[in-house]
């Protein structure tokens, strides 16, 4: 995928790019495989108050149906077309099935119109096929993999996301993952072989504040230019520095390097090695 770059014709094109969309078709969506997406408004909970700032408005979605879990098992695929989502950043692929059945999976790095995909146990190390992980050899770049075993790939599954399986011992395999981290899965569970398409996303420039109110992004505002109650960095007279070792969060937390995980959970002893 390349990357296309506009001329400041106007001053919403200034240091605009966005992608060519080489790879993608002009499609409307299967209308049974989208349904309605209810969105919280301005990221409140259920008493109205704001638990996630900087969030509200953006453009209307339908919510595509994505097969995470790629149920129609050894029965082979055809891509149809290939589309954009707005829920997410990766590209969608439309699958017509042989038993005449439909569905959207994330769309393969290199996977193009006509390709044929299939899922099972005994599926071949091909692109865009599913399989267990005990059938995938080591050194396999995958994504879309599964946690639990049948619940449907929940790790690397954003643009350009790639894991790699580098070991196997008894029942569990070890899976880097694309932050750094190193963790165990059982070999029971699925991945999907090859990369998630649409790799230069993050190259894109929005250029404009009101491409990011069409995302559902709200403005955000540092916290040196702030009044003292509203947050650690703010008050003082003119043009002053924060006044402390070092930032902080709103509420007062160390802004930089501080672990937000939660200690004891659940899932610390599948992990080997922490993300960067």
């Amino acid at each position: 995928m390349n990357t296309r770059s506009y001329r400041t014709l106007i001053p919403g094109t200034r240091d605009k790019s966005l992608s060519n969309f080489d790879e993608k078709v002009q499609s409307h969506p299967q209308k049974k495989l989208t349904s309605g997406r209810h969105r919280c408004g301005k990221g409140r909970n259920n008493s109205g108050i704001i638990t996630i700032r900087h969030r509200g408005g953006g453009h209307k979605r339908l919510y595509r149906q994505i097969d995470f879990r790629r149920n129609e098992k050894n029965i082979l695929g055809k891509i149809v077309t290939i589309e954009s989502d707005p829920n997410r950043s990766a590209y969608i692929c439309l699958v017509h099935y042989r038993n005449g059945k439909k569905t959207y999976i994330l769309h393969p790095r290199g996977i193009m119109i006509g390709d044929t995909i299939i899922s099972g146990a005994r599926a071949p190390i091909s692109m865009g096929n599913a399989l267990p992980l005990t059938n995938i050899p080591l050194g396999t770049t995958i994504h879309n993999v599964e946690v639990q075993v049948g619940k449907g790939g929940q790790l690397a599954r954003a643009a350009g996301a790639v894991a790699e399986l580098i070991a196997k011992e008894g029942r569990l395999t070890t899976l880097r993952l694309p932050s750094g981290e190193v963790r165990l899965i059982s070999e029971n569970c699925s991945a999907t072989i090859g990369q998630v398409g649409n790799v230069k996303w993050k190259n894109r420039t929005l250029s404009k504040a009101g491409s990011k109110r069409w995302l559902g992004k709200r403005p955000e505002v540092r916290g040196i230019v702030m009044n003292a109650a509203d947050h650690p960095h703010g008050g003082g007279e003119g043009r002053a520095p924060i006044g402390r070792k070092k930032p902080l969060t709103p509420w007062g937390y160390s802004a930089l390097g501080r672990k937000s995980r939660k200690r004891n959970k659940y899932s610390d002893v599948s992990i080997l090695r922490r993300r960067k």
